[in-house]
């Protein structure tokens, strides 16, 4: 008798499918959170004191995409009875024309002498950020291997540890450490969409609640003893100079932002096609191997395109268009930031929590040993939870979630998360080869 091994194809398709249409959702949805925040008295003045608005233009989206409403990727069945993959490409497009575009506006007034001044605690929250990716992983292997050996166990490319490694390089780097680290131990590829799905569900839960810590941030700094005078020096100095040059746009101030932000996106995405094709054929000179997986970053087109931004929002501060600043533009850096958020928040189907709960727990016990060191060092160090915040997310969200926290504290702190994130990139396989070697062993043991 021959074994019936047909698996159901499940039709996932959400209500609404045409970008047009979601875009459009996730716009009114924005409006919304905007309106009710706006209000001064009432139930929503009192609701938005305990929840962050930025933490609702991710969640918001969240909750459409768990109830089928909208959705990042989906099946369909077509008439022929075949599955039928289909996907947004609104994250896409906010990640790679809406992001570059936000940083070269929020970029703009910066003070860099004034950045510099913010002192070495930033990298040391960062660094610590790191620590605890490295020592978080083979803790959460050692302690769940204890409850359940299973759920890290697996021999050859099946075994945990190989898996567990791309998500040190994706929560480190970014996506071209993660697929340098898939191909340096070699994880089956068959199941490596689950460690995907791991790192999409635990960094995001991560993200929320930093999202949710920035609207208490004064309070928590008050318990860390913070001195945020530094931080707060800066959001002073550009307020005051935005201030000075405040004004009401006129259609030509609108339109030359508009050549300022899409003109620094479409060179930054063409130097980082030139770019990203000579460090490959680089990359690729050396022999296989780790060390040509450590430079992987480099041939990472979104790499250069945020560094090329950033380079470029920066060498602007030192000109006269800084004084668009004036004419608003950190404000509409920040709508396309939310615009991002939003996006991102719609990648989060809350119900795969629940799928592969083994996987998630071990995800979410690292990500609790990475937060519990950051907290204990910025209680040591004294320092504020901005550093904290984006030190945590310049590793775990990269170049398109740091810049969206930092941000949240002032748009003139972009350039902060930016920065760390690029930075992360560059250390990010060799940090996650260490992260690795550590799991292995304690896999084994």
């Amino acid at each position: 008798m021959q074994d019936n091994l047909t698996q159901e194809i499940i039709d996932t398709t959400p209500f609404f499918t045409s970008d047009t249409i979601v875009f459009g959702v996730l716009m009114l949805t924005l409006g919304f959170i905007f309106y009710t925040s706006s209000k001064e008295t009432g139930f929503w003045s009192s609701f938005y004191k305990i929840v962050p608005a930025l933490f609702m233009a991710y969640f918001l989206p969240a909750l459409l995409t768990t109830f089928g409403v909208i959705a990042p990727d989906w099946t369909s069945i077509s008439e022929t009875g075949e599955a039928v993959e289909n996907s947004s490409n609104l994250y896409y497009v906010s990640s790679r024309y809406l992001l570059p575009a936000a940083l070269v506006l929020m970029t703009l007034s910066m003070d860099l002498k004034a950045v510099f001044n913010l002192g070495p605690k930033a990298l040391i929250m960062f660094f610590t950020g790191t620590i605890g990716i490295v020592i978080g992983g083979p803790l959460a292997v050692l302690l769940i291997g204890t409850i359940s050996p299973e759920t890290v166990g697996g021999a050859g490319a099946d075994a945990v540890w190989r898996g567990l490694s791309t998500l040190a390089g994706s929560w480190i780097g970014g996506g071209a450490n993660q697929t340098a680290m898939l191909e340096i131990y070699g994880y089956n590829q068959e199941l490596y969409g689950g460690m995907v799905f791991v790192d999409i569900v635990v960094a995001n839960i991560w993200m929320a609640i930093i999202l949710i810590g920035i609207g208490k941030s004064a309070r928590i700094d008050k318990w860390l003893k913070s001195d945020t005078s530094a931080i707060e020096a800066l959001k002073q100095k550009v307020s005051d100079y935005a201030a000075t040059v405040d004004r009401n746009p006129t259609l030509t101030d609108l339109m030359i932002l508009g050549a300022i932000a899409f003109g620094t996106v479409s060179f930054a995405h063409l130097g980082a096609g030139y770019l990203s094709v000579f460090f490959e054929d680089f990359v690729n000179s050396f022999p296989k191997g780790i060390t040509r997986n450590v430079f992987t970053f480099l041939s990472s087109s979104f790499f250069w395109m945020i560094s090329i931004t950033t380079l470029i929002g920066v060498l602007l501060s030192f000109t006269k268009l800084r004084s668009y600043e004036g004419a608003g533009a950190s404000k509409f850096g920040s709508v396309f930031i939310y615009i991002l958020v939003a996006s991102i928040g719609m990648k989060m189907d809350l119900t795969l929590i629940f799928d592969n709960f083994g996987l998630i727990f071990i995800g979410l016990v690292w990500m609790i040993i990475h937060a519990g060191l950051l907290i204990l060092v910025a209680k040591l160090i004294k320092a504020p939870y901005f550093f904290l915040a984006v030190g945590s997310q310049a590793n775990v969200g990269g170049a398109a979630s740091a810049p969206i926290v930092a941000s949240a504290f002032h748009p003139s702190l972009a350039t902060v998360g930016v920065l760390l994130a690029v930075f992360g990139y560059a250390i990010g396989t060799v940090a996650a080869i260490l992260c690795t070697v550590l799991m292995q062993l304690a896999a084994v043991s």
